[in-house]
């Protein structure tokens, strides 16, 4: 038998869980949207002081998910350890948003642009984390299925975040060099109109599937509260 303190303090980790996760989901695309709007358009920089505090908050939307998951299963080393690298890029973007619309505004401060390219960075480390910390949850929860349909879409996505940077990389390098064999030259003229719909894919992919992942989660959680308030 569990003690009723102990099944009262399980249902408000819980609760705590969900609302946590809720947060997630809501504020993932919010946070994209408002950083991507900040840092290419001048949509947001129209808006005065919400465009410049508008990317921030929703980080800290973010941030506030996080930490209300941090009240589950808090003696797991393992699952703490991956929820605080996913607080700590969070913290940092928080940090950073301010950047982009700084950004935005002088273009050729080489500080505002490196901080600028910082939290693009950072912003890939935390969907990389978050997914780890997606896939340590689902390790916790009882329903198998959804362990194993976690653990294939983290791989895809972790895979599809480290493919992102090394193209990046090699893009640059190429146009940097001095010759290159016809064919690639080619290929390069022709993918350059489309670069930043190729960024866009890949960037939406993960955080698609992300999102995906953070509903079913949230969902399971939620069936086990329900569960458990029944019983008790």
């Amino acid at each position: 038998m569990v003690p009723n303190d102990s099944k009262a303090e399980l249902m408000r980790s819980l609760g705590r869980l969900v609302r946590g996760l809720s947060s997630l989901f809501w504020g993932l695309p919010v946070a994209l949207v408002l950083s991507a709007q900040a840092a290419t358009s001048n949509l947001v920089m129209s808006l005065g002081v919400l465009g410049l505090v508008g990317p921030g908050l929703a980080h800290a939307v973010l941030l506030y998910g996080l930490w209300m998951m941090g009240s589950f299963q808090s003696q797991e080393r393992i699952w703490v350890a991956s929820l605080d690298r996913a607080r700590l890029f969070s913290l940092l973007n928080v940090g950073l948003s301010p950047f982009l619309h700084w950004h935005q505004r002088a273009p050729e401060v080489l500080f505002f642009s490196q901080s600028a390219a910082a939290m693009a960075v950072s912003s890939l480390c935390f969907l990389f984390c978050l997914n780890r910390v997606l896939r340590r949850l689902s390790a916790m929860l009882p329903d198998e299925t959804l362990r194993l349909e976690t653990a294939v879409f983290t791989t895809l996505n972790v895979s599809l975040l480290l493919l992102l940077p090394g193209l990046l990389g090699a893009y640059l390098i190429m146009i940097r060099m001095g010759e290159l064999p016809l064919t690639v030259r080619m290929t390069i003229q022709l993918l350059e109109p489309l670069q930043h719909w190729l960024i866009l894919f890949l960037v939406l992919l993960p955080v698609a599937v992300t999102m995906s992942l953070i509903w079913k989660i949230k969902e399971a959680v939620f069936s086990c509260v329900f569960e458990e308030g029944q019983r008790h």
